[in-house]
């Protein structure tokens, strides 16, 4: 009974039909933003939706079943089960917000499809790497913050009068939104040489450092899709090596009747 739940719930026809139910629940999901949508097909929908979690809560039982404690042990299935779990919670003013993830349904297809599993494991990977160029970026980022209260907080107090409003007025130069007609040209009409000072902070926090976020992850992610290979291969060599038993037993047993 056990080895027909496994088949059964890790067999591709239950599996696509999971992700069909993700992706109808989540527009689901969507459509229930809507105050004329609800007025016109607000119990359809709900009936729906509920039908839908009763399905999940179904999977989460069988896949409990399968594995018992060891679902437990697999990040994916933790987070399944903490999704279905929150969209469980009563609808009272207590968890509204609670009920408001009910929307993170529709992130279970990152645990269902196996291309986007393999894309967050190769994120979560990278980790390391960026809290090492977050902290790198950080450090350069507080420099030119305090360079620049320095230099312009008299002249232009409104976007340099405090550390905290220069972090701002830097974090949006960072971002190449309305930086140059907006904050760095009226500075330089006081400071013709600010053009320094900005040039040189875009080029260190802009670009090298996201170009760093970047290799970073692309690194990780090609780590992550070269374990998952060798993952495959070593699966397919072990299950080609057990037929190749079965064929040799298979061999022996016609061999002793021939005798």
């Amino acid at each position: 009974m056990k080895e027909k739940t496994k088949k059964l719930v890790e067999g591709p026809r239950f599996q696509n039909f999971i992700i069909s139910l993700i992706v109808i629940n989540a527009i689901i999901l969507g459509m229930e933003t809507s105050d004329e949508i609800m007025q016109r097909f607000g119990g359809f929908l709900k009936t729906v939706d509920g039908l839908i979690l009763k399905v999940f809560v179904l999977e989460i039982l069988l896949r409990l079943y399968v594995h018992r404690l060891r679902f437990f042990r697999q990040p994916w299935s933790v987070f399944d089960f903490a999704v279905v779990a929150i969209a469980l919670v009563p609808a009272s003013e207590a968890y509204a917000a609670l009920r408001a993830l009910r929307v993170l349904r529709a992130l279970r297809l990152l645990s269902v499809v196996p291309t986007m599993r393999r894309v967050i494991e190769g994120l979560l990977s990278a980790i390391p790497g960026i809290a090492s160029v977050t902290t790198i970026m950080l450090l350069f980022f507080y420099v030119f913050a305090v360079i620049g209260t320095h230099l312009y907080s008299e002249t232009y107090p409104e976007w340099f009068g405090t550390l905290g409003k220069t972090m701002f007025t830097l974090f949006q130069i960072m971002t190449l939104e309305s930086w140059s007609m907006g904050i760095v040209r009226p500075v330089m009409e006081q400071h013709p040489g600010a053009w320094v000072f900005f040039i040189v902070y875009i080029l260190v926090t802009t670009f090298t450092m996201l170009n760093l976020f970047i290799a970073i992850i692309v690194n990780a992610m090609h780590s992550s899709a070269d374990e998952s290979a060798k993952a495959e291969r070593l699966q397919l060599k072990a299950g080609l090596s057990g037929e190749i038993r079965e064929m040799e037993q298979r061999i022996l047993k016609v061999l002793e009747k021939t005798r």
